[in-house]
């Protein structure tokens, strides 16, 4: 009773209080959005949690684990979307929005709803009112990039796909260098799917004279694991350090440890421990942000922490090595590599997210180490793993493709390029890329192409 009265004396102040309520529907906008998404996708997640912890105490917790629900397509993207467009208005760096027809557009826009990219209010919200009269240069270049997101998804992430389940699928089979195999096919698997589906759906958007932002920037080509996530999934990587790891470093919590880690460690030592600790956080939201499972927290969140921390704490170690061997740190040749050891450690993070469980995982990184099977790859056991030479000769051809690309992008916009060459090479471009994806594309009547992969998160 007492404390149904002080609840109650609460509301009544902040009723009277303007400041109050806006923090009080602040909060309630992010924890109800928070509540809805935890029971309908990880509500599984915490009670098998408990119950694995209760098991290794030789306890039965009896909690049951089997709720199933119908969890709305795209739910974690227009959630975060529309976290950020309250906390921007609150915060005052967008105004709001009173047509809650306009705020329905904004949020649930079609294009963005199986995977994304996630909007922010205050850089992308405007323009979804503002008149769009038709152009044709929008339209050309709007169904252009969606043709090569085209090439992308069917053309070689389908066949990716074909290799993946194969070895994924038996990994006690596919033990050694053919998980190197599959594990670099889901790699790219993944990239040209979720990077295919980002084109499609912000192709669609420019032929309405919409702008949406990038969520890639080759990320293969990254020298290091802070630079990968600054070239992949990049607008998640925005909305979580502005809505989440900015606003923990600012919280009273962080500030009191921030100033007993640096009395007790020194500026330095404690700026990083304090940081450090923020990471940690953020990391793992980036992690369950993909799913309720322990194999995205790990593969794609704290593995991520580990490998951003231990390159900080290790730099000067590093550059101290370098300079004994006298190696040029800024060769270009010391920049293949870094792209290499990066992409690596990637694909480490990427057994994880494509194993069916954490043990899995473990398991076929262990059997990654076996080498006893590379000679039966190179006398053309590849050809087992879901393509034969045909198929295998087509993907190899679409990825250099693909790479061919990506290294003219480094140069500004391809598609601005081909728009520069004359009307007979254009044409031969696109309508030469265009049957490419009719006839070698997996799609039609007998085949079942593959959803988009990161519209399950």
């Amino acid at each position: 009773m007492a404390m149904a009265k002080e609840n109650g004396q609460r509301l009544r102040e902040a009723g009277k209080n303007p400041e109050k309520r806006r923090k009080a529907a602040l909060l309630f906008v992010i924890f109800s959005n928070i509540a809805i998404l935890f029971f309908l996708k990880y509500i599984n997640f915490a009670i098998n949690t408990v119950n694995g912890i209760a098991s290794w105490f030789g306890v039965e917790s009896g909690i049951f684990s089997g709720f199933s629900w119908l969890v709305p397509l795209g739910i974690s993207y227009y959630s975060l979307t529309l976290i950020g467009y309250v906390a921007d208005v609150y915060f005052g760096t967008a105004q709001p929005q009173f047509n809650p027809g306009k705020l329905a557009l904004y949020g649930l826009f079609f294009p963005t709803m199986v995977s994304g990219p996630i909007l922010r209010y205050r850089e992308d919200g405007g323009q979804f009112f503002a008149a769009h009269p038709f152009d044709f240069k929008q339209v050309a270049q709007g169904m252009q990039r969606m043709l090569w997101g085209f090439f992308k998804t069917l053309v070689i992430s389908e066949r990716m796909a074909l290799v993946v389940d194969t070895v994924y699928g038996d990994y006690n089979k596919y033990t050694g260098f053919y998980i190197w195999i599959g594990t670099v096919a889901f790699a790219f698997q993944l990239y040209t799917n979720f990077s295919g589906g980002m084109d499609i759906a912000l192709g669609i958007s420019q032929t309405f004279g919409l702008k949406l932002p990038e969520n890639f920037d080759r990320p293969f080509f990254s020298k290091n694991i802070s630079e990968y996530w600054r070239r992949w999934h990049i607008t998640l990587g925005v909305w979580m350090k502005e809505y989440v790891f900015y606003p923990i470093l600012r919280s009273p919590l962080f500030t009191a440890l921030s100033q007993k880690t640096r009395m007790k460690f020194g500026k330095k030592r404690g700026k990083q421990i304090t940081t450090f600790t923020g990471m940690f956080v953020l990391w793992f939201a980036v992690g369950i942000w993909h799913g309720g499972d322990w194999k995205y927290i790990i593969g794609s969140g704290l593995l991520h922490w580990f490998y951003i921390v231990s390159g900080e704490l290790l730099e000067p170690w590093s550059i101290w090595l370098m300079d004994k061997l006298h190696i040029n740190a800024k060769s270009r040749g010391m920049d293949v590599l870094r792209v290499i050891r990066t992409f690596f450690l990637v694909n480490i993070g990427f057994v994880f997210f494509r194993a069916a469980s954490v043990g899995d995982a473990f398991k076929m990184l262990r059997g990654a180490l076996e080498t006893g099977n590379i000679q039966e790859v190179l006398s053309g056991g590849i050809f087992a793993l879901g393509l034969d030479w045909i198929e295998f000769t087509i993907g190899a051809v679409s990825l250099l493709i693909l790479l061919f690309v990506s290294l003219l992008q480094r140069k500004g916009s391809v598609r601005e390029k081909i728009a520069a060459r004359t009307l007979p090479v254009r044409w031969l471009i696109w309508y030469a890329l265009l049957f490419y994806v009719i006839l070698l594309g997996y799609y039609g009547p007998g085949y079942s192409a593959a959803e988009f992969i990161y519209q399950g998160f």
